[in-house]
């Protein structure tokens, strides 16, 4: 017995539970046709916005028909049962070693990997490692091992100030400048010390895209070793460049050449290309993982280690990632990223020709760049009021302030992934350019609303 007591062949909009609306916060008492809960949840998400419109996230919105007709087929598919699934297990694995040869492990055969959630856990992942080990240093030296910490950017992806927070370790942040406007190297020596774990890089910071030069904060710490005898290895944080910067900066030395970078984490499901949700994490060496990190689990009559945070979790989006790396292979993913580089840029030099902005960076990074209102322009309209007029046109153009030490700066950023393609890019351009006209007409200024920021890591 379900709630449409009248014929299935009636009307959609007339069945009762159309006709009432939905519960909201209980569960109905009985159950209703699947035609009538589908449309109800298709009514109900109808407004949100046009995912490829959404300029804010960095998250993979659009895949191919075959990607889609892959991750159909293995919806059902748990990562974690690597018993029952052995072959999803040894793609996950063929993926991460993939990953290290990218990044230019010296041996992939001797480096360590797991595919994750998504980037934050890659990220807590790396983090755990350092203080594992650096807790097992210290406790073998008689040292006191309570208070470790961590240094990073001020300008850090949100989820190291949660591994923080859940993992008991002190953030010291280093605070970025109109000067230094990544972590750089500059003044570290005024932050690490014998209890630093480690130092985080970030391979395309979330405010503005921009790389942070790994090599020159591996540089400061050669130096800083020299002087003072701490060895601090880095984590990059590769969320975004780590799928950027080998096919479009291939010279640029940030990833295992490095010796000083232990692990390195990136999201497929950004410029991994791969719907959410799915993160990579690499250590250069197995010896950088921890052994006591590390669980065993059945797998064809052996043993599989297994060390993310999540126990089950989908197993569909690693193998969208493998079909990815066979599909489109190094040059496929190369021309995919210069096309997405080559909108950033075009974006970029249009916005910048508007009397309105200074550009903060021009997507030559990864396909990221921010702008900010420059001063003295207008005292009538704000970088919210322009995110509010293109939201009205569909597009989610976010502006935030930036982080501490720079508060008193509001930018806008645009985000351009696989599905922005030149044409839509011009449209927005043209929208972006209207819209200006139209607020720099003003008489007098906006009202003055809270100012509502759209911006998402």
């Amino acid at each position: 017995m379900n709630d449409e007591t009248i014929s299935p062949a009636a009307p959609l909009f007339t069945r009762p539970t159309e006709a009432k609306g939905a519960p909201r916060h209980v569960i109905p008492q009985r159950e209703s046709l699947p035609a009538t809960a589908k449309q109800i949840v298709e009514d109900e998400t109808i407004l949100d916005g046009n995912a490829r419109l959404n300029l804010a996230t960095f998250v993979s919105t659009w895949m191919d028909d075959e990607a889609k007709d892959v991750y159909t087929s293995s919806f059902d598919k748990n990562m974690i049962d690597k018993d029952e699934y052995p072959q999803t297990a040894a793609i996950e694995d063929n993926c991460w070693r993939m990953l290290a040869n990218l990044w230019n492990s010296p041996d992939a055969g001797h480096s360590i990997g797991t595919s994750t959630i998504g980037s934050s856990e890659a990220c807590m992942l790396g983090g755990l490692a350092f203080k594992r080990r650096w807790q097992q240093l210290r406790r073998a030296q008689g040292k006191d091992a309570s208070t470790p910490n961590l240094v990073m950017s001020s300008a850090v992806q949100v989820c190291w100030e949660k591994f923080c927070n859940y993992f008991d370790v002190e953030a010291r942040f280093v605070p970025i400048t109109e000067e230094h406007k990544t972590l750089d190297g500059h003044d570290l020596e005024k932050y690490v010390d014998e209890n630093t774990i480690g130092v985080v890089a970030i391979m395309g910071v979330t405010y503005t895209g921009m790389y942070e030069p790994v090599a020159q904060i591996a540089a400061a710490l050669d130096a800083i070793q020299e002087r003072t005898g701490l060895d601090i290895p880095i984590h990059v944080d590769g969320a975004s460049g780590g799928m950027i910067a080998p096919f479009l900066q291939p010279d640029l030395v940030w990833d295992f050449r490095l010796e000083r970078v232990h692990s390195i984490s990136t999201s497929g499901h950004k410029y991994g290309l791969v719907y959410p949700g799915l993160g990579w994490v690499v250590w250069r060496e197995a010896r950088w993982l921890p052994e006591d990190l590390i669980f065993k689990v059945s797998y064809l009559g052996g043993e599989m280690p297994t060390f993310a945070l999540n126990f089950s979790r989908p197993g569909a989006q690693v193998l969208l990632q493998y079909y990815l790396f066979l599909r489109l292979g190094f040059e496929g993913y190369r021309a995919v990223q210069q096309e997405s580089q080559d909108v950033a840029k075009y974006l970029a030099a249009g916005i910048g020709a508007l009397d309105a902005f200074d550009l903060w960076n021009d997507g030559s990074d990864i396909p990221v760049f921010a702008w900010r209102l420059k001063k003295g322009h207008t005292d009538n309209w704000t970088l919210y009021d322009l995110q509010d007029r293109l939201r009205m046109r569909g597009w989610l153009v976010p502006a935030y302030p930036m982080p501490d030490d720079l508060t008193d700066i509001t930018v806008q950023r645009i985000v351009v992934r696989n599905g922005l393609s030149m044409d839509l890019a011009q449209s927005l351009l043209a929208d972006i350019q209207r819209e200006v006209a139209y607020l720099d007409g003003l008489q007098s200024p906006m009202p003055t609303a809270a100012a509502t920021s759209a911006f998402h890591h």
